[in-house]
């Protein structure tokens, strides 16, 4: 696929009287690696949810793989699972199996057969270096391991988009390597992702592109390299700042 895999529109968004979104209009190219940053309430999550529909929009448009995001669009159940969503804490269901948990989804939306899920699934734990814990159940997995488990449920779906909304914040900081890894090996494979984070290292070296949301609003929208060593606006410059000096 190529060209544009995520479109927004004048996209605006409220939650009561607070508006979270204000005139979005945003491209984003399949196979490309999108950072999303700004500081905290500045909309940036709400932006994500938006994308797979987890967050509904009271005006403008936001189309993903040439589909509007609308109520019949998200009863599609095979349209959505072309949007896997990796949240900040885990969302693991704590009484399955870690592959219990990458092969239900696939068996109950995809109708993939018990022996090929399993098969899929033992594949894709192997990729994110979880191969020997097939039988283990979440509350006996490290916060890392954890992430990197729903990072391999996601995937398992086979889906076209990757979205994180901050993947690594609910992590202790020797965990966040091994989650950032992964995400790291993904983005090399060519995986359209885009990712809310304050990692910036990470940022930096896997993006593309680097987009920086501040009151609702995008206010910096270029490529990755550039937006760290030169922002164009002062609002920018004291962010980054106060990120990489923190």
């Amino acid at each position: 696929m190529s060209g544009s895999i995520i479109s927004f529109a004048r996209v605006n968004k409220w939650f009561g009287a607070a508006q979270v979104l204000k005139d979005i209009d945003l491209e984003i190219d399949a196979g490309s690696v999108v950072v999303i940053c700004g500081p905290s309430g500045s909309g940036k999550s709400t932006l994500l949810r938006c994308i797979c529909g987890l967050e509904r929009i009271h005006a403008g448009t936001i189309q993903v793989m040439g589909r509007e995001i609308t109520d019949a669009a998200l009863r599609d159940v095979g349209f959505r699972a072309n949007i896997g969503m990796v949240f900040q804490r885990f969302s693991l269901y704590p009484h399955m199996s870690v592959l219990d948990n990458l092969t239900l989804a696939p068996r109950k939306v995809r109708r993939i057969p018990v022996s090929e899920a399993a098969q899929q699934a033992r594949a894709m734990l192997d990729r994110v270096g979880l191969g020997d814990k097939l039988h283990a159940f979440p509350g006996e997995l490290s916060g890392g391991q954890q992430q990197r488990a729903a990072i391999a449920r996601a995937l398992v779906m086979q889906p076209k988009v990757m979205l994180f909304d901050e993947p690594t914040s609910a992590l202790d900081p020797e965990m966040v390597r091994e989650v950032l890894d992964v995400m790291r090996d993904l983005a090399a494979s060519g995986m359209t992702m885009v990712v809310v984070t304050h990692e910036m290292g990470f940022a930096r070296e896997a993006a593309d592109r680097a987009i920086f949301v501040d009151e609702a609003r995008i206010v910096e929208d270029g490529k990755a390299g550039a937006f760290f060593d030169d922002p164009r606006t002062a609002r920018a410059r004291t962010f980054l700042d106060n990120i990489l000096h923190h």
